[in-house]
């Protein structure tokens, strides 16, 4: 019986509670809407949500997860220097691609602040909760491992877009990871996601 079962399996309670409860977010958010607007959705189901599992259930300080301002001196600097490399990339995207326009010209009004809703929380579940969750256990990997789940997750949008997203979310993941803080990624994306919206659009 013993040769069948084969060793005892076991778990890390926490990491199997970010990896089921960070899956089941990301497939309520595809297959169901709470508000009026996807936007606060997303605070809710990838902000709020998992800080109150971190605080209630796992005891901890958000700290622990990215939640703070981490090494501000690099975080600023990398932020810098990550908006400048991504402005030309986005204006070639943006003007170049027909399926960038087609797909990001809806979603102008409301800018900034609608593309700050929408990825506080994303950055937050995938550069703050999944990468510092695994990195306990699983150490650098953690960076490729959190960028899988945000990949996929791109499906549906733009190809040339979503084939960028696993170096994408490594690269935003290395971010948090060296400042220790989900923010640094959190701006850049920010930018990226309104600065494209607003190129596609045509308003530049």
């Amino acid at each position: 019986m013993n040769y069948l079962l084969g060793e005892k399996l076991k778990f890390d309670w926490k990491i199997v509670t970010i990896t089921i409860v960070s899956t089941l977010l990301l497939m309520v958010d595809y297959y169901h809407r709470f508000t009026a607007h996807k936007y606060w959705d997303r605070v809710i189901l990838y902000l709020v949500i998992p800080l109150v599992i971190t605080i209630v259930f796992f005891r901890e300080n958000p700290k622990e997860y990215g939640f703070s301002l981490g090494d501000w001196k690099a975080g600023l600097l990398i932020t810098a220097i990550g908006v400048l490399f991504m402005v030309p990339v986005i204006f070639y995207l943006g003007r170049g691609d027909a399926s960038m326009q087609e797909y990001y010209k809806p979603f102008t009004r409301g800018l900034p602040w609608t593309t700050f809703l929408d990825l506080v929380g994303w950055e937050f579940i995938f550069r703050g909760w999944i990468l510092f969750g695994y990195a306990r256990k699983f150490g650098p990997e953690a960076l490729w491992l959190q960028a899988v789940p945000f990949a996929i997750a791109h499906i549906s949008k733009p190809e040339v877009e979503t084939l960028s997203t696993i170096f994408g979310g490594f690269a935003f993941g290395w971010v948090a990871y060296r400042t220790k803080s989900f923010l640094y990624p959190f701006i850049i994306h920010w930018f990226i996601g309104t600065f494209i919206i607003v190129v596609s659009a045509g308003a530049l």
